[in-house]
């Protein structure tokens, strides 16, 4: 038979769930009291600390944060909306912004928006509905319905991973066409003159893209062969774009990818086509991935600051919300291209 004061009815407003009432009942004390023990446990006696967190752990109790923030507007919640968790080119940002916002109290949650934005609406309206204390995004490129709701709802707003003198509200990021025309410099500078570009479909890798396009008229050079394929980017992806590019009438000697996937995907393609790179071909990624540096020929490629870009993400929502101002809304976190064997 069940005590039933060892095990607490679960039948408030038919929910099922157990309240912070059932756990002062079994710790036999105050519901105030309970909620001290557990929200500010310097206020109680160790006795009753040991008595509730007993009940908490016998019950299966989890406070509800959403009514605590809402006596206190403050969620301890921050919502970063990324294009994909199956790239790993965010990770280091993800996982940086996670530690940075632990440090302080903060959690984070991650949604998954896709890279044509078509979902992106709907899952800032589920965000914002939820009132977190910050909203990470990566990119600028957003709907003018989202820009607008992100504007009405008050909530502090970091744009990452691109460039703009009017964010929303605050950025830390590089400028994509600034990668592109230093990309096609530095071939330019190395002798390579027959340029083509593989990139993504999405905007960011495109306007990396187009600039490259641009650099290399600019120097006086014949108009780059491009291929696109879809994002997210891979591996298969840039064998299939190297086969292409090969197969059309202009030569080439060096290509820049818009991810270091699809560079890696040149490079293979290159390999089983007998091509010495970087003698006949150059290859360029974008992101500087782990293996980036381990393969053979060792791949050149852009790094990213994606650490320091989560840093300081995290650094600008726990400033405002704690009721700090932010001097420079808008941080350039800068590029270096990453010299190896591959060009």
């Amino acid at each position: 038979m069940v005590d039933p004061a060892a095990a607490p009815r679960r039948t408030r407003r038919g929910s099922g769930a157990v309240t912070l009432h059932d756990v002062a009942k079994l710790a036999g004390v105050a519901p105030i009291t309970a909620s001290r023990a557990l929200n500010t446990p310097a206020q109680v006696s160790e006795e009753v600390r040991r008595k509730v967190q007993d009940a908490v752990a016998r019950t299966g109790y989890v406070p509800n944060l959403l009514a605590g923030g809402l006596a206190s507007r403050r969620s301890r919640l921050v919502a970063a909306v990324v294009p994909t968790i199956a790239g790993p080119v965010f990770q280091e940002t993800v996982q940086s912004l996670t530690e940075a916002l632990a440090e302080r109290g903060y959690q984070l949650m991650l949604g998954q928006a896709g890279y044509t934005g078509t979902r992106e609406d709907a899952l800032l309206e589920a965000i914002i509905g939820r009132r977190p204390d910050g909203i990470v995004l990566t990119g600028i490129m957003h709907s003018s319905e989202g820009r607008r709701r992100l504007l009405a709802s008050g909530i502090p707003v970091v744009e990452t991973w691109d460039l703009t003198p009017t964010p929303i509200d605050m950025l830390v990021g590089f400028s994509h066409v600034e990668v592109g025309r230093k990309v096609a410099e530095f071939l330019h500078a190395r002798g390579y003159g027959r340029f083509a570009t593989v990139a993504g479909d999405d905007e960011r890798a495109s306007r990396r893209q187009q600039a490259f396009q641009a650099a290399a008229l600019g120097l006086g050079l014949q108009a780059p062969c491009a291929v696109a394929v879809p994002a997210p980017t891979t591996l298969r992806s840039g064998r299939t774009a190297l086969a292409e590019l090969l197969a059309g009438p202009q030569p080439i000697d060096a290509v820049f990818c818009s991810s270091d996937l699809l560079a890696l995907g040149v490079l293979t393609e290159a390999h089983a086509r007998g091509l010495a790179v970087p003698g006949q071909l150059a290859v360029v990624g974008f992101g500087d991935l782990e293996f980036a540096a381990d393969l053979h020929p060792a791949l050149t490629t852009v790094h990213i600051k994606g650490g320091a870009i989560g840093r300081q993400a995290a650094q600008f929502i726990v400033d405002r919300a704690e009721g700090r101002s932010v001097a420079e809304r808008v941080v350039d976190i800068g590029f270096s291209i990453v010299e190896r064997d591959s060009a």
